[in-house]
């Protein structure tokens, strides 16, 4: 099965887009205390989440006990939630087929971030991976997307778009890997239209201040997910997390009727 059917079974399933961000703050007591706090919050949520997203960086900031808290986390994630694992990695080809092989064949998770960067052959090492996804960045939810992801060619185009045309060729090239892209809702209502019906991450949501409306309106039938981090794992209110997950999974699924 491939990633984006695999997904879509799970958002079926559920009824939710929600992706829940796991974003364990080093200065909470190391990779110790977070161990407990993770398998709290997945515990809790798991009922409410289309997919979770563990950011490598919150893990590597705890050094190699965080890393091996990863792995381990890994390991217990339950079978039909997807994982995305949010790594944002890019480098020369040789380099990317050893991050491939340690993130799908290592730790087998579902999908990965990749900064596009470096062209179509840094990101050729992830595209033959049966099941799998990777989400290109294409318009990211902080201002400085404009600085590049946003500006205009001499063609019409805009950046972006020679990042949705990787993804374009991997689909015309029959790759196995599915791509999909991170777009962000803050900046998203510019830009959905020129964005292929691909599967879509989308942070933003929450503590950035992002507005469902504009993804509502596009109408799209790629299987997309919302993710919030700090909206449920540290809201500081009493709630929770399964109360806070099921918040947003409801707010979610209010904007779009349709599911």
């Amino acid at each position: 099965m491939r990633y984006a059917e695999r997904l879509q079974q799970r958002i079926l399933k559920t009824g939710s887009r929600l992706c829940v961000g796991l974003d364990p703050r080093p200065g909470d007591g190391g990779a110790a205390a977070a161990r407990g706090f993770l398998e709290k919050v997945i515990d809790e949520t798991s009922e409410y989440a289309a997919a979770y997203k563990p950011n490598m960086a919150y893990f590597e900031a705890m050094g190699i006990e965080g890393i091996r808290l990863l792995e381990d986390m890994l390991a217990k994630m339950p079978d039909d939630v997807p994982v995305i694992l949010d790594a944002k990695r890019s480098d020369i080809g040789e380099t990317q087929k050893y991050y491939a092989q340690g993130y799908f064949g290592g730790w087998n998770v579902d999908a990965v971030t990749l900064n596009p960067f470096l062209g179509y052959d840094s990101i050729e090492p992830f595209l033959d991976w049966e099941g799998k996804g990777i989400y290109l960045l294409a318009v990211t939810s902080n201002a400085g997307s404009a600085d590049f992801q946003r500006q205009r060619l001499a063609d019409g185009r805009s950046v972006f778009q020679l990042v949705t045309a990787l993804g374009d060729r991997a689909l015309a090239e029959g790759r196995k890997t599915d791509v999909g892209y991170v777009v962000g809702l803050t900046n998203a209502a510019d830009v959905l239209e020129k964005i292929p019906d691909a599967p879509l991450l989308v942070p933003g949501l929450g503590a950035q201040g992002g507005d469902l409306a504009s993804l509502a309106a596009a109408a799209r039938t790629a299987p997309d997910v919302i993710n919030v981090s700090r909206g449920i794992l540290y809201a500081g209110d009493d709630r929770t997390f399964a109360e806070r997950a099921k918040d947003w999974s409801d707010k979610i699924a209010a904007a779009f009727p349709g599911l």
